[in-house]
């Protein structure tokens, strides 16, 4: 199953040039499966750009997940604790196999569904 994520344009980029490894989440998907995310840049770009395969989800208070994750986040510090400000919890999907778009793609002619705030489930 994939799931298609909403990010902005900035850090979907680094993960298609390798700088990201991680994506980070307050909220994680709750169907089990999830195998492929595909890459909606949000505005000003509005395209899907791309996608990836999950390797692992990693799942911790903010503090210890940025230990964790902090040389290949992508992101600096202040941005990363800004995210989770508020937060007990928060996810880090771990990014392998990730393969850009050669011409980027509309999501409305491809699935038929409006861009998600966060994430949507694909079949």
């Amino acid at each position: 199953m994939k799931v298609l994520l909403s990010i902005k344009p900035k850090f979907a980029l680094k993960i298609f040039d390798g700088s990201k490894k991680f994506e980070f989440r307050r909220i994680i998907f709750k169907r089990p499966g999830i195998e492929k995310v595909l890459v909606y840049a949000s505005s000003p770009v509005k395209r899907l750009i791309g996608e990836f395969e999950i390797d692992t989800i990693l799942s911790d208070d903010p503090l210890s997940l940025w230990n964790k994750t902090r040389n290949h986040a992508g992101i600096d510090e202040k941005h990363f604790f800004d995210y989770f400000s508020n937060a007990n919890k928060g996810y880090a999907i771990k990014i392998k196999n990730y393969r850009i778009y050669s011409r980027p793609l509309i999501i409305e002619d491809c699935f038929g569904v409006s861009p998600p705030q966060s994430f949507i489930y694909l079949e």
